[in-house]
């Protein structure tokens, strides 16, 4: 893998990345005092965030290697549930870097209309934490306790009252994973810190959407390119909030 930017690394850091240089290139900051939300998308050069529905066919081992990475760094990982069914999750394998344990799945859904046999709860070492409301079904909030899962019952799903709820428990490091609907409320509450996106070498035209979509009106957010590199034709791209 090489590194495209910063053009003039320092001379410990390489211009030709191994993969144990990953978890530096991605460090999250020092502690803001805040939950720094990074969210990580793959798209295909023409835009599209999935093939047959699912994001697995954009995937490049270059964008494996940084997706296994951000887990890693991270103290939760933040996913709608309707990425978490399309996808197929489970709980995170490796473990947060300082830390024994993998970081939590938290999933979020209006509704609580998990399947109680999806591996997020059949098949992880810690318990996935589902970020609902009180208005979801009693019943279903129910089934998941009994299948492990960590319910909580929010006053709403706004990001502030997601990342209210995250840093609570003291999950500050967030990975957001998708999709691009909460993604989208993410943007409009203003509380992306960084977006990693991985371009991969494919044209895939279809219907495939966005990485993210919600309500207009909010003028764009300027971004800065923090960081780019490159391993067969796959752009693995860092950007943050631009300084105002």
């Amino acid at each position: 893998m090489r590194r495209l930017l910063p053009r003039d690394p320092a001379p410990a850091d390489p211009t030709e990345l191994a993969p144990e240089y990953l978890p530096e290139v991605y460090a999250y900051p020092p502690d803001p005092g805040r939950p720094w939300v990074r969210v990580n998308f793959v798209s295909s050069l023409d835009g599209a965030v999935s093939v047959d529905g699912r994001s697995g066919g954009l995937g490049t081992p270059a964008d494996k290697a940084v997706f296994g990475t951000l887990r890693r760094l991270a103290d939760v990982v933040l996913v709608g549930a309707g990425t978490a069914r399309a996808e197929g999750y489970r709980g995170a394998r490796r473990p947060t870097i300082g830390r024994d344990t993998p970081p939590p799945i938290a999933v979020v859904t209006g509704s609580a209309g998990l399947d109680p046999s999806l591996g997020l709860f059949t098949d992880t070492f810690v318990p996935t934490i589902v970020l609902t409301t009180a208005a979801a079904p009693a019943e279903r909030r129910a089934v998941l306790r009994e299948a492990g899962a960590d319910v909580v019952a929010l006053p709403d799903l706004d990001p502030a009252t997601l990342l209210g709820e995250l840093e609570r428990r003291g999950l500050r490091r967030v990975l957001c994973e998708g999709g691009p609907g909460l993604h989208g409320d993410l943007i409009a509450a203003g509380a992306v810190d960084e977006l990693c996106l991985t371009l991969s070498p494919l044209l895939a035209a279809g219907d495939a959407g966005r990485i993210a979509h919600g309500p207009a009106g909010r003028p764009p957010e300027g971004m800065a390119l923090a960081s780019v590199l490159e391993e067969d034709g796959t752009l693995l791209l860092r950007y943050v909030r631009a300084a105002t």
